[in-house]
């Protein structure tokens, strides 16, 4: 397994991203539950973030692609405003183990 980071750094409502060698991911904390996806736009395969750490719209309500403005949902990933409209982001199988979070290698 490869440690993303202790699940405490990762506040409520905020992103972070990890540059992992061929598998770079970000993370999302909303309403006490954590979500891992892979930071590629499945429109045009470009990374999401704004500026680093920066994945989520200006409310925190979705994330947001910041090439074209996409709009996906936090939960599914699924995308609900943009080019993309229909399709939806990689969830990233993930654990929490001794307060880590932890995803496959």
């Amino acid at each position: 397994m490869i440690e993303l980071c202790p699940v405490n750094e990762l506040e409520e409502g905020q992103s972070l991203g990890f540059d992992l060698p061929g598998k770079p991911v970000f993370a999302i904390r909303k309403d006490g539950e954590v979500y891992v996806y892979r930071n590629e736009c499945p429109h045009l395969g470009v990374s999401l973030e704004f500026q680093e750490n920066e994945f989520l719209d200006l409310d925190g309500a979705l994330i947001q692609c910041s090439t074209h403005g996409a709009l996906f949902e936090i939960e599914s990933g699924h995308c609900l405003a943009g080019p993309c409209q229909g399709d939806h982001l990689t969830k990233v199988d993930h654990v929490i183990e001794d307060d880590l979070i932890k995803i496959p290698a």
